[in-house]
């Protein structure tokens, strides 16, 4: 156990974000400073929004690796359970990774860098310090998303015969920690979200495909919903309206909903089918 365990020094109206890319870490805190909590974040350069300083009451920067500066800062403030938002580009794990004293005693733990054990061995490492890794979304329930469509355009049967194809594509392959986003066109698989990321592989599929792709998203099989949660927002959308794809669903309630109002305008817009489909559906 690290040298400030939970509770001993610890602010219980205090929560930390380990904040990386996207806007998922902003929705956060803002989500936890309504509710009274006082905000203490560590972001990352390269990654982490600059405006994430208008979120918080507290933000230091540090770079990818550098656990024991995270876990210095949050103890120096206070902070005794920090929420992990946003994400960090794979390809950061190979080009510019830096890794610090602490990194460096995590790294023979790590028996591979697939997203979830990584992630699960930085959690574990933080709460050894006595900082305990929580679900972001208890800051912020309203984020997760609802069955059902969003917007006016309702999917055809061959967008749902095309959902239901991408659902189980995605499910099979989450195991393997790839295909948390997969393509669909037509009943035929287009395109697998690997380290891409999910903005590349959607306009990979659109350089394959063409017009008419169909997106599906889901969350993993062995989900910690403490990290790595599969989020859907502005930035989703704008890529599907730009390839020009037919509809884009993803699993709800186990997807984030960044920007509701935002999303359903663009996709409205550009006459985009927008669905949220059924936990364990029946593919």
């Amino acid at each position: 156990m690290g040298s400030t365990p939970f509770g001993v020094g610890a602010d219980d109206r205090s929560l930390g974000i380990i904040a990386g890319s996207g806007i998922f870490p902003l929705r956060v805190a803002e989500s936890a400073r309504r509710s009274g909590l006082r905000v203490v974040a560590v972001a990352l350069d390269g990654e982490t929004d600059p405006s994430i300083e208008r979120h918080c009451d507290d933000v230091t920067w540090v770079k990818v690796g550098q656990l024991g500066k995270m876990v210095k800062a949050f103890h120096t403030r206070g902070v005794g359970r920090a929420a992990m938002a946003g994400g960090v580009k794979k390809a950061r794990l190979f080009d510019g990774l830096r890794p610090d004293l602490h990194a460096l005693k995590l790294l023979p733990k790590v028996r591979s860098l697939e997203t979830d054990q990584l992630l699960r061995a930085i959690a574990s490492a933080f709460e050894d310090e006595g900082i305990e890794i929580v679900d972001p979304l208890v800051a912020c329930p309203a984020l997760l998303s609802r069955p059902g469509v969003y917007g006016r355009r309702r999917p055809d049967a061959a967008m749902e015969a095309d959902f239901r194809l991408g659902y189980r594509i995605a499910k099979s392959l989450g195991a393997a920690e790839a295909g948390q986003t997969v393509c669909v066109k037509s009943g035929m698989l287009v395109a697998i979200e690997a380290m891409e990321g999910t903005d590349r592989c959607i306009r990979r599929a659109g350089e394959l495909a063409g017009k008419g792709v169909v997106v599906v998203k889901v969350a993993m099989p062995s989900q910690d919903t403490r990290f790595d949660a599969p989020c859907i927002g502005p930035e989703t959308i704008r890529t599907c309206l730009e390839i020009g794809a037919a509809a884009v669903a993803f699993e709800s309630g186990k997807t984030v909903m960044l920007d509701e109002g935002e999303v359903v305008e663009m996709a409205d817009a550009g006459k985009l089918a927008v669905v949220g489909l059924p936990a364990e559906m029946d593919t």
